[in-house]
């Protein structure tokens, strides 16, 4: 009988700990995704537009959810937030998106320019390597092979 209970015990613990783990991941989740408010995005000036064909409706469909994104057209820079459950998204240009971002700066999208550079910087590094490392790949014709390698 003792067994049977110590049995019915930790069966008991398992699970309660089984449902500590999930509602710990499950807010981890919750909270990693920072929601955008559609109702804010249209005070600060954002306006709506409806996909009315197949071809739109599946490129709303395929856009990240939740995250407004920049996209350039006729060489204007805009700003967009899809809302695929409705067939819509949300355009604004760069000044409706500095007053969201105002309210919200955890929904800032990171300085391009300064990806740019990061990203030239690390290129340069790399091909210095590469420059230096063929360089001295040219100056040994072996490429430390001998002739006792070869077998002769």
């Amino acid at each position: 009988m003792k067994h049977f209970l110590n049995a019915r015990w930790t069966k008991w613990l398992m699970r309660l700990a089984a449902l500590a783990m999930t509602l710990v991941v499950a807010g981890v989740a919750a909270a990693a995704t920072a929601r955008v408010d559609e109702s804010q995005l249209l005070d600060v000036g954002f306006k709506v537009l409806v996909a009315t064909t197949k071809v739109q409706q599946e490129w709303v469909g395929g856009l990240p959810a939740g995250k407004i994104r920049p996209v350039q057209h006729t060489g204007k820079k805009f700003f967009i937030y899809p809302a695929a459950a409705k067939n819509q998204i949300y355009v604004g240009g760069p000044k409706e998106y500095e007053a969201f971002v105002r309210l919200h700066p955890e929904h800032q999208i990171p300085d391009a320019q300064k990806a740019a550079k990061e990203a030239s910087a690390y290129r340069l590094k790399q091909s210095e390597a590469m420059r230096a490392a063929t360089a001295r790949d040219a100056s040994d014709p072996f490429l430390g092979a001998s002739w006792a390698d070869l077998g002769w």
